[in-house]
Order: structure tokens, then C-alpha cells, then sequence
């Protein structure tokens, strides 16, 4: 088995390779002068079950397209070097949002990363709290693995005591608010209460303010697959203050952050707010970092994914959220 790492997913890579006990497999990435790049392994590959590690959010250094092309360069030449089996593990995936057509002549862009990544000849996708699990499994041909945030946050939520509400912020994350209520459930032993929000878009524009289900009193936690501008979030926080809940606790497989997210974040209607190091939160000021924010480590759930594909094991737990 050989582990790579690109880019800026190195710090990640480094992680996931620790708990599995192995060192990352050596590479080489090189930048050329016109903007080109090149990226081999310096190992060799040959008949073996290879990992390539990269998340495709944007930074500093490099965009999501960017990101995306050095992966699927990379894939192609380990294909090339005559790799058995080629799994591309993506803790963020790009562009997972726009899973279908919501004005006339939309792109599928979901279906279209998935054609790309099979065309290299990916034998399996790796990733973790996408916008919408069943596009994601109905876009790709080739295995699909997609990792539950549910076990890596739920533990952090066990000391809370009271009244406790797990709610969506809108109508399409119902059943992800359900499951992750339901393992609330059960690690609690107590019955916890749903409700969600209305939420419709237009043109970059969010209205509905409707809140269907009882918050009165309760301890809310919101549930998302992820914040990007926080607007949704907010939004979400004051509705249920409005309707008497104690406080808000808000929680996103991954942490995008851009635009006015900083200020969002610090609104008084988050109590606080947890995430993945699936995107490392580099847009937000250090203060709120470890204060307001909680950056919950999914290095060793992407291990354990790896460990078992590499072994033949099953990831149902995995993919269910309930593993620890």
C-alpha cells in the first residue's frame, strides 16, 4: 500500500498516514515558470493499492481547479507507473454543491468531476460530508466511499444536558439532521427533538423564515454539510433564539469560511461552532480559532477507510456514522 499526499493536503496526508502506523510515500511536484506544473511518485507503484490524498478547497496558493488538475495529473501517472488499484481520497470535494439544475441550461458540475476523475481510471472515490449524498453515489461509476461526520462530532456534544433540539437549516438537510439526532440518541439515552428551516435561493439571495418544530427551551444544535459565507448558520441561530431556544450550537463537516464568515461566526447567536480539518481554517482570525470555533481532527475516520478498503473489510460503520 502506498499513501500520497499533495499540496497543501500534506499536513492532512502526514495525519491520516500516522494512524495508520506507515510513512506518506515520496513524490515529487514541480512549478514551472509559465504556470504548469508535474507531479510523479518516487517510489514504485507497480501492482500496488495506491492512495492519493488531496482536498480540493480553495487557498492561498491554489484554487479548487487548480487542485483538481494536479490530482487528476497524478492519478493518470500513477495509472501509468502500472498501479493495481487507484483511490482518490478528497476530504473536501469541489464543486459536490452543484448536483443538479436549478435554472435552464445549468453544468451537472458534480457529474462532470466524477467523469473526470474515472476517465484517469479511479477505481474509488473517497470523501467525507458532501452536499448531497445520493447525486454524489448516483454521479460516479466507478466506488464511491462517503465518510459520516457524524461520529466525529457527536461525542463532543455528549455533555450536554436538558432540552435538546438537532435542526437543519433547510429542507434538503432533513435526513442528515435525523440521522445525526438519532445517534445523538442513542449515545445520550434520551429523546431529542427535530425541527428545520425554510430556506429558499435566488441569484445568491436566501429568504424563507418559517422554523417548523419546537426549540422553546432547548439546547439547538444545527447541522450542516457545510459553512461557507456562515450566513446560513446565523440565519438558522436567530430564528430558533426567536422562538425561546438557550442557545445555538452549529455544526458543518467543513469549514469553508469565506466572505463575511468571520463576523458571522462571532455573531452572539452561536454559542459555538464545530467543524473538520477537512479545510484548515486559515480564513479566520486565530482569536476565534479554539475560542468560538473547534476544528474536530478526521484524519484517523479517513484512515480507518483506508486500512479497510486496503484489507477488504467493510466501512458500512463507517459510512453510517457509527464509528467512533
Amino acid at each position: 500500500m502506498h499513501v500520497f499526499a499533495l499540496g497543501d493536503s500534506r499536513p492532512f496526508g502526514e495525519r491520516v498516514a500516522a494512524a495508520l502506523g506507515i510513512a506518506l510515500t515520496a513524490h515529487e511536484e514541480r512549478e514551472f515558470e509559465d504556470g504548469e506544473h508535474k507531479a510523479r511518485p518516487l517510489a514504485e507503484v507497480r501492482g500496488a493499492d495506491v492512495y492519493v490524498l488531496h482536498s480540493l478547497h480553495g487557498g492561498p496558493a491554489a484554487s479548487p481547479n487548480d487542485k483538481l488538475c494536479r490530482l487528476l495529473f497524478f492519478l493518470g501517472a500513477i495509472r501509468d507507473a502500472g498501479a493495481a488499484r487507484v483511490t482518490a481520497v478528497i476530504p473536501y470535494l469541489a464543486y459536490a454543491r452543484k448536483d443538479r439544475r436549478t435554472k435552464a441550461y445549468d453544468p451537472v458540475t458534480t457529474r462532470y468531476v466524477a467523469q473526470l476523475l474515472e476517465a484517469l481510471g479511479t477505481d474509488a472515490v473517497v470523501t467525507l460530508e458532501v452536499h448531497n449524498i445520493v447525486a454524489f453515489q448516483n454521479a460516479f461509476r466507478c466506488r464511491t466511499v462517503h465518510l459520516d461526520g457524524r461520529a466525529l462530532f457527536a461525542p463532543r456534544l455528549a455533555d450536554l444536558d436538558g432540552p435538546l433540539v438537532v435542526a437543519s437549516p433547510d429542507p434538503g438537510g432533513v435526513k442528515r439532521a435525523q440521522l445525526f439526532r438519532e445517534l445523538l440518541e442513542r449515545r445520550l439515552g434520551r429523546a431529542v427533538g427535530g425541527a428545520f428551516m425554510e430556506k429558499r435561493r435566488s441569484a445568491g439571495v436566501v429568504t424563507g423564515d418559517l422554523l417548523v418544530g419546537e426549540v422553546g427551551g432547548a439546547t439547538v444544535v444545527v447541522v450542516d454539510d457545510l459553512i461557507a459565507s456562515g450566513g446560513t448558520m446565523t440565519r438558522a441561530a436567530e430564528a430558533c433564539l426567536a422562538q425561546g431556544a438557550s442557545r445555538v450550537i452549529a455544526v458543518a463537516g467543513h469549514g469553508l469560511f469565506t466572505g463575511r464568515a468571520a463576523e458571522a461566526i462571532g455573531s452572539p447567536a452561536l454559542d459555538r461552532v464545530l467543524v473538520s480539518d477537512s479545510v484548515p481554517p486559515f480564513r479566520l482570525p486565530p482569536a476565534l480559532v479554539g475560542s468560538r470555533v473547534e476544528v474536530v481532527g478526521a484524519a484517523a475516520l479517513f484512515a480507518e477507510a483506508i486500512r479497510r478498503l486496503h484489507e477488504g473489510g467493510s466501512v458500512t460503520d463507517l459510512v453510517e456514522g457509527g464509528a467512533a
